[in-house]
């Protein structure tokens, strides 16, 4: 057993509603307090966690960050991902996105031929516009995946359809065309890394994934829309 992996994972899992004392995580997994201080004075110093008079503070943005070292040695993705909320795999995401030069909205809601959209996380980069839908699966079916590939096609279909449209403040309508290209982020690997040449990309993945996506736009999926300006 890793000491460092459990207390990760402890960690994770009694943060879910907010902040826990310390002796808590010694009773979930019954360790020398001294080792368990020693770890979470780590973590505090490589900024994971907050320590104050006892408690253990974890912002939703390094709630992730503690998911991604805990997998990075050698936890279950599964079993890590049952402990994280949407909202963190839709940060980690966004986060991933500005490291990479992209202007990001998350949450997207438009209209679009009179139905409501709404799409997890943007990113705007010239040319491209990545449309990504957040999917906190563990396994799932190929007649499961189809659909939820075709929904996101649609999505990145309408927002691009709609653009410009004055109640969104996206940065490409600014460009002279762009590229909207739909993407399914997931926790895990799925079976397939694409389908109808949409790439289902897993999380940890993702920054590889964002580096090499310029030079492979091509042979993907993608919406182009050029926009006019006028004056």
């Amino acid at each position: 057993m890793s000491v460092e992996r459990e207390v990760l994972i402890s960690l994770l899992r009694l943060t879910q509603s907010g902040d826990v004392l310390i002796e808590d995580v010694n009773k979930v997994i019954r360790l020398p307090m001294d080792v368990i201080r020693d770890l979470l004075e780590k973590f505090q110093n490589e900024k994971l966690l907050n320590l104050q008079s006892g408690a253990i503070k974890i912002p939703r943005d390094k709630r992730f960050r503690l998911a991604v070292r805990a997998i990075s040695i050698g936890a279950d993705v599964e079993r890590v991902s049952a402990f994280l909320r949407w909202q963190e795999f839709e940060d980690m995401a966004a986060a991933a996105l500005e490291r990479n030069g992209y202007s990001v909205i998350e949450n997207l809601h438009f209209k679009h031929e009179g139905r409501r959209w709404e799409i997890d996380v943007v990113g705007c980069k010239k040319p491209l516009v990545v449309c990504i839908d957040c999917k906190h699966w563990s396994r799932v079916a190929p007649s499961a995946l189809k659909r939820i590939i075709e929904a996101q096609v649609q999505r990145a279909r309408a927002l691009a359809d709609s653009s410009p449209n004055i109640n969104l403040e996206l940065r490409c309508t600014k460009w002279d065309k762009a590229k909207f290209v739909p993407v399914v982020l997931s926790l895990t690997q799925a079976r397939f890394k694409f389908y109808d040449n949409v790439p289902i990309v897993p999380v940890l993945q993702l920054q590889d994934f964002l580096s090499q996506l310029p030079a492979y736009t091509g042979s993907l999926k993608y919406f182009l829309k050029e926009f006019t300006h006028l004056g």
